[in-house]
């Protein structure tokens, strides 16, 4: 297996935008979750999401464009763009068929298909966009990075619910390590936050219902928890080969290490309580990073803030990692930004290439009442150590789990 690094970051959030702004927002604690604007919340149970606010797309993109795309469009090409800048890629110098797109979204363009619906009921199947189906697809959003940016190499839109951008990545890491790409931008996208998803989330009990405080309601971890936060948003990275990064002389954040996918195979909603898909994607991974458990300096935990999922998870870390549990920091991106489902792994990794480079790992926010269910060692103030290898987890409904294992680039 050839070596895989990380060479270019690109994020789209509710906190930031850019990985510098992302950064600076997550390590201050910034919380991105409000009242929901991009509707009329009446009737729903829940009212609160975490949106990307004051994005404009227009520098990446005409009007027409944006008119003829999905929201998820709008945010990942942006992340690409970013991504592909920050990596210092000269992309008329690149080979254009050993550059390939691994970007997946759960939801797909799931606004143009609830507002494609209203249309057909309101006003008749003639007046449906021309452009609907190629607007809803899940695959649009890898297929539209690689015609905007000329990627003719290997393309995939792992589609797996939360854990879809870290399968994508894990991918991603496979096919350049076996020869059939030497660049991949891997990811993820999400934009669900519409009338239906929030509604279907909610009346099976997934989602926060604190809607007069919106600030507090992601809570990973803590005993007060009761749902997780919608999120949205777009995070992209650049993975590229070894040797042909250093032929450039790129930047090099990390190393992709190890990759663990495993299935539950047990419901199609809630987690094995016994968490043996999940510990065994753990292992996995650590198992190709050549690490022991106890050399990880960070886990960067699913951590929905779901009562189910922080308790098989908090029951997972302590079988994998035994009484070094005790003192290996946790922490949840989600606390800040909201779950933001298909793009949950991808912005997760991102601030955890982040903690690698600046030596800081960010706070688990809202996390005030300790859970005697959840005994791990949640991180619940800005810390600063030297952090070297990361364990990134995410889960999918249907029991999908992915697990990325990254480290500082040795040379």
């Amino acid at each position: 297996m050839r070596r895989v690094v990380i060479t270019g970051l690109g994020v789209v959030s509710p906190i930031g935008c850019g990985k510098d702004d992302y950064w600076r927002a997550l390590s201050e604690g910034r919380n991105g979750i409000g009242k929901i604007s991009l509707f009329d919340t009446e009737g729903h149970t829940a009212r609160i999401a975490a949106e990307v606010h004051g994005f404009d797309v227009e520098p990446w993109m005409d009007k027409k464009e944006v008119r003829k795309t999905d929201r998820v469009i709008h945010f990942v090409i942006p992340a690409a763009d970013m991504a592909i800048k920050d990596s210092g890629l000269s992309l008329e110098n690149i080979d254009r068929n050993a550059f390939g797109v691994y970007v997946g979204s759960g939801e797909g363009g799931i606004t143009t298909t609830h507002e494609n619906y209203d249309i057909l009921k309101e006003k008749g199947p003639s007046r449906i966009s021309p452009f609907f189906v190629p607007m809803m697809l899940s695959n649009m959003p890898a297929a539209y990075v690689a015609m905007k940016f000329g990627a003719r190499g290997p393309n995939m839109a792992v589609v797996t619910a939360c854990s879809t951008s870290t399968h994508c990545m894990g991918e991603a890491m496979h096919t350049i390590g076996r020869g059939d790409a030497d660049i991949i931008l891997a990811g993820g996208v999400e934009a669900a936050i519409t009338p239906i998803a929030i509604a279907g989330f909610a009346n099976m009990k997934a989602l926060s219902t604190r809607n007069d405080e919106p600030e507090r309601a992601s809570r990973p971890f803590d005993r007060e928890r009761d749902g997780f936060v919608m999120g949205e948003g777009a995070g992209i990275l650049v993975f590229e080969e070894l040797e042909h990064a250093r032929a450039r002389g790129a930047h090099i954040y990390a190393e992709v290490t190890g990759y663990g996918n495993t299935c539950d195979a047990y419901h199609i909603t809630a987690p094995d309580p016994d968490g043996g898909g999940s510990v065994r994607a753990i292992q996995l991974a650590l198992r190709m990073a050549k690490w022991n458990a106890d050399q990880v300096d960070l886990y960067n935990a699913h951590g929905t803030s779901t009562p189910l999922n922080d308790k098989t998870e908090s029951g997972v870390i302590r079988r994998v990692f035994g009484s070094y549990a005790d003192k290996l920091p946790v922490h949840s991106t989600k606390s800040m930004l909201g779950h933001c489902l298909g793009a949950a792994g991808a912005v997760e990794t991102i601030a955890a290439i982040m903690a690698i480079e600046r030596g800081i790992i960010h706070p688990t926010i809202n996390y005030e009442f300790p859970d005697p269910e959840c005994n791990v060692n949640i991180s619940r103030e800005v810390i600063e150590r030297d952090v070297s290898r990361v364990i990134i987890n995410n889960a999918g409904f249907g029991g999908h789990n992915g697990v990325l294992a990254i480290e500082r680039f040795k040379g």
